[in-house]
């Protein structure tokens, strides 16, 4: 975290105008992307000047960057230990975590501009995505590992498939209800993706092919 005066716990005022700063600054990358967001959009929301969001954050690579920090608090400050969990469990959670991004928009606003935009050359966030996206994979990998242990499925050559799969229709399913809420129910749409991709690797049925019949 950006601290000021050689502080590494910010006084409460400062700490609000932070969170201020930091929540006028998810509406901006939001809805105008990074690099047409600037500075003074956000400061105009939260009645500042630049130089004072500067002040907080140092520049605007700094803050967006927290922006994202800020994100992943949000995603675990209703868990008691405030961690993502590992196992089997890990699946719930990310069941919940559909169903609470269905209320905070904003939030995966951000996040599904700011993750598109990471795929260009030298965007500040690339790094942040790539890192997140492979420990991610290697979580979901770990606890379908072990679920699959749990359940006596052997040799599970699907694992690796379908941890990328899991992430990829979850924030493919963001990308098409932020177009259109009321063609998407988030919440359940993900439940299903989710649950449907868990069954596939522990309950493999037919390959779809199978399906197609012959003219």
């Amino acid at each position: 975290m950006v601290t000021t005066g050689g502080s590494t716990s910010p006084r409460p005022e400062t700490e609000r105008k932070r969170k201020r700063i930091l929540r006028a600054a998810i509406e901006t990358f939001g809805t105008k992307g990074s690099a047409n967001g600037t500075l003074a959009d956000i400061a105009e929301q939260v009645g500042m000047t630049h130089a004072g969001v500067l002040h907080h954050f140092g520049s605007k690579q700094n803050l967006l960057l927290e922006v994202l920090e800020f994100r992943d608090q949000d995603d675990v400050a209703h868990l008691a230990d405030q961690r993502i969990p590992g196992g089997p469990a890990l699946f719930a959670h990310l069941v919940d975590t559909a169903l609470r991004n269905a209320q905070r928009p904003g939030i995966v606003q951000v996040y599904t501009v700011l993750s598109s935009e990471s795929v260009t050359d030298d965007h500040p966030a690339k790094s942040y995505f790539f890192e997140r996206y492979h420990t991610l994979r290697l979580e979901i990998d770990a606890a379908f590992r072990e679920l699959c242990s749990q359940e006596n499925v052997t040799d599970p050559d699907t694992i690796d498939k379908a941890a990328a799969s899991i992430l990829a229709v979850m924030d493919g399913l963001q990308l098409q209800w932020l177009l259109d809420p009321t063609a998407i129910d988030l919440a359940k749409a993900s439940e299903f993706a989710i649950e449907a991709i868990v069954n596939g690797v522990l309950h493999p049925g037919p390959p779809v092919s199978s399906y197609v019949r012959a003219p």
